[in-house]
């Protein structure tokens, strides 16, 4: 370890010295922090109060100074917001975490922090299955989206899930391609041979040197990009992304904030529109049904599990220029057993994708009916 890493690590251990238990907790994914005197942490999807605090206000004032300083952000009365990652450093509690903060009085009850833990232990798609995440026949259909270059969003509320399936499904791009990968902070696992990541840069205390997501799709589409990889789709680079995908770089990715496949197309062109380029409403509407292919929709249930809950088609729009989005696999019902944890999973509708021929032409053994909908016992 350098000593820049190992003055470092002091500095997070001592910032953050209420709440190293949680840090070095693995059952704990996610430390929540509302004001130096109420803490919570995730665990198994579940959030629980604990009994840590800061000494007072200022002491939890000082760490959040201490930690965004030694990132190279700032975080005070005109800039009250920070987002930031913390490097990897071996024997680091808090290594690669995310943290995310709001000082007072944008904050009404203190200084209120958020720190997401860094899973160095990758998810393959065995786990997926067997944590009831997704079942073999729609993991298979994702991994022939994949091979097929199908253009994807995953889609999903806030700690569902998104970064994980969609590093998930990136390790499964087939050799031989480049990938450009942009992200606010660095947060993708993605093993794989070919990779160029990106990461944003805010401006400096007189306001210049910031680097958008923008920023980095306009260059990356000069960098010979066979597919491109957005970490979060928040803002008008929505337009660069469906343009990209629209202008050969088949097999992009992005995730986006919704609740439905629908409400997240619906999503992508209000962000798309929100861009400098002078385009009608028809014009776009027509982009983004062209672009984006298939919506993954994952979500955290009332039990903590992460599911799956649709995988979904976008095939144009209709006469009256709304989205045309087929479930193609989804969850119909959940049930409670007796432990409390929801029973259900992803089914086939019945619908078959429009690019089915595309299937069979690559001799890929996916027989249609595996898009069979599952007939119910009476």
């Amino acid at each position: 370890m350098s000593d820049s890493q190992s003055n470092f690590k002091e500095v997070i251990e001592r910032a953050l010295a209420p709440v190293q238990e949680f840090l070095q907790d693995p059952g704990v994914s996610e430390v929540l922090i509302n004001g130096h005197d109420q803490i919570f942490v995730e665990r198994k999807g579940k959030l629980e109060l604990t009994n840590a605090k800061f000494p007072d206000e200022d002491n939890l004032l000082a760490a959040i100074n201490s930690i965004a300083q030694s990132v190279g952000r700032r975080i005070n009365k005109d800039e009250p917001r920070l987002d930031a990652r913390l490097p990897v450093i071996e024997g680091s509690p808090a290594s690669g975490s995310r943290i995310a903060a709001v000082l007072p009085p944008i904050s009404r009850q203190g200084t209120v922090i958020s720190i997401r833990k860094f899973t160095a232990s990758k998810i393959s798609p065995n786990d997926y299955i067997k944590y009831g995440t997704i079942t073999p026949d729609a993991w298979m259909f994702l991994d022939l989206c994949m091979f097929l270059g199908k253009n994807i969003i995953v889609s999903g509320g806030t700690g569902s899930g998104k970064t994980t399936l969609l590093s998930l499904l990136c390790s499964r791009i087939p050799k031989g391609q480049r990938v450009l990968v942009i992200e606010d902070s660095s947060e993708l696992q993605i093993d794989y041979e070919h990779i160029v990541r990106f990461e944003t840069r805010q401006a400096d205390a007189i306001g210049k040197g910031e680097v958008t997501i923008k920023d980095l799709l306009k260059s990356a589409l000069r960098l010979r990009p066979d597919r491109i990889i957005v970490g979060e789709v928040r803002s008008s680079e929505a337009l660069e992304l469906i343009n990209a995908m629209n202008t050969g770089h088949k097999g992009s990715m992005g995730t986006v904030h919704a609740n439905t496949p629908e409400d997240a197309i619906v999503r992508l062109e209000a962000l798309a529109a929100g861009g400098d380029a002078k385009i009608s409403e028809k014009a776009l509407v027509s982009q983004v049904s062209s672009a984006i292919e298939i919506i993954v929709q994952i979500s955290r249930y009332s039990d903590g599990s992460r599911k799956i809950g649709a995988i979904s088609e976008v095939r144009g729009v209709d006469e009256e220029g709304k989205y045309i989005v087929v479930p193609i696999f989804e969850i119909s019902k959940l049930e409670r057993g007796l432990d409390g944890k929801l029973i259900g999973g992803i089914e086939p509708t019945g619908n078959i994708p429009s690019f089915y021929q595309e299937i069979i032409d690559n001799k890929i053994n996916f027989p249609a009916s595996k898009f069979k909908k599952p007939v119910k016992a009476a």
